[in-house]
């Protein structure tokens, strides 16, 4: 009985401290799942300040080393990476802040502002530590699957270490998904390392994992299904349309609500014949996330936009494909997708790949 109510207290302080924060960085993802077992894995990535995102190409038998707990580069755990991955860097770092690799490991870093809390790290111990924003860029470098991950964090630690362009700790949480449909939430809460298995595939941003599925208790009568009319002694209430499928689902731009919707979208999506066809589906549920610019503004004083005023849009939006090992990306400016496939990319290469995604979209006139 004690040990349930300090938990209900924990989970309340946390709670609390995550809705004081600035509604920003407003990161969606989930999973689809195909006919043919495939398992497509989407995520928008916003945030306060722009990213300067790069698709970019790890090879295999890359040496690379974590950050020091004092944010010195190469201060940390040193490691040779097992399996090569793509996906999208940040800031010009070699990390991967979204991204699979040629196993079909693929996951994505989101914001967990006021809620991540990352582990102290004596001078004794930094050779085995890496820094928050390192954290997928480590697990993809060096496992197959969620098990792998599951056995192997619990091993090394993840320290407060700054990051000098977002002026501290970069406060993440780490949503992971294997090819054979595996799901796993990463959180450092309070210092400590909390996996949880995540059967949704579904992961947005503060509040913490655990509060956003006791969440979906209040929307159990969500249906993608006309409601049916409702009945009154002679008097007939019916839906105003065809059409008003998913009543009461919330539209705003919180985190909660975007949880909801993810949910829903998701687990309403019919199954497609084949992964390839399941992208393309997934882009269009990302379109339901798209944040238009104006609708959120971050500043200055916010602590969780890094100090950065401005106007906060979806920079990009990206699609890994676990079966075909193709990860796809479209971004603000260009809607048409890029596209990385594993199985042709140059994974033997001596240096990390960038490619520039900055490029404005083409229209094609037909007017003759």
């Amino acid at each position: 009985m004690l040990r349930a109510l300090s938990r209900s207290r924990a989970a309340a302080a946390a709670c609390a401290l995550a809705l004081s924060a600035p509604a920003a960085q407003a990161c969606t993802s989930f999973i689809l799942r195909a006919a043919d077992e495939g398992v497509v894995y989407g995520r928008t990535m916003e945030f306060g300040l722009p990213l300067q995102s790069q698709l970019a190409v790890i090879p295999r038998k890359l040496a690379m080393a974590g950050t020091g707990p004092d944010g010195t580069a190469g201060g940390g755990l040193a490691w040779t990476s097992k399996y090569g991955a793509a996906g999208a860097n940040a800031l010009g770092l070699p990390v991967l802040v979204d991204g699979m690799n040629e196993a079909g490991l693929a996951g994505g870093l989101l914001y967990l502002p006021g809620l991540a809390q990352f582990q102290q790290v004596g001078p004794s111990e930094a050779r085995n530590s890496i820094a928050s924003f390192e954290l997928l860029t480590y697990a993809l470098t060096n496992f197959a699957s969620v098990a792998e991950v599951k056995a192997a964090l619990p091993k090394i630690k993840v320290s407060q270490a700054p990051q000098a362009a977002f002026k501290g700790v970069v406060p993440v949480h780490m949503t992971l998904h294997d090819a054979t449909g595996a799901s796993l939430v990463v959180e450092y809460i309070g210092g400590e390392l909390q996996m949880r298995d995540n059967p949704l595939g579904v992961l947005t941003n503060a509040p913490a994992f655990d509060w956003h599925t006791a969440n979906l208790g209040n929307y159990l009568t969500l249906s993608a299904y006309d409601p049916k009319p409702l009945q009154i002694g002679s008097l007939t209430i019916a839906p105003p349309s065809t059409g008003s499928g998913a009543p009461g689902l919330p539209g705003q731009m919180s985190s909660p609500a975007r949880f909801v919707r993810a949910f829903m979208y998701s687990r309403a999506a019919p199954t497609l014949p084949t992964s390839t066809d399941a992208v393309g589906n997934a882009f269009h549920i990302l379109n339901n996330f798209d944040i238009a610019p104006g609708i959120i503004r971050t500043s200055a004083d916010a602590t969780a936009g890094g100090g950065v005023a401005g106007i906060e849009t979806t920079e990009w939006s990206a699609v890994s494909d676990t079966k075909t090992k193709r990860y796809y990306l479209r971004t603000y400016a260009d809607s048409q997708s890029r596209m990385i496939d594993l199985t042709k990319a140059d994974l033997d290469a001596t240096a990390i790949r960038t490619i520039p995604i900055d490029k404005p979209g083409a229209v094609v006139d037909l007017s003759r």
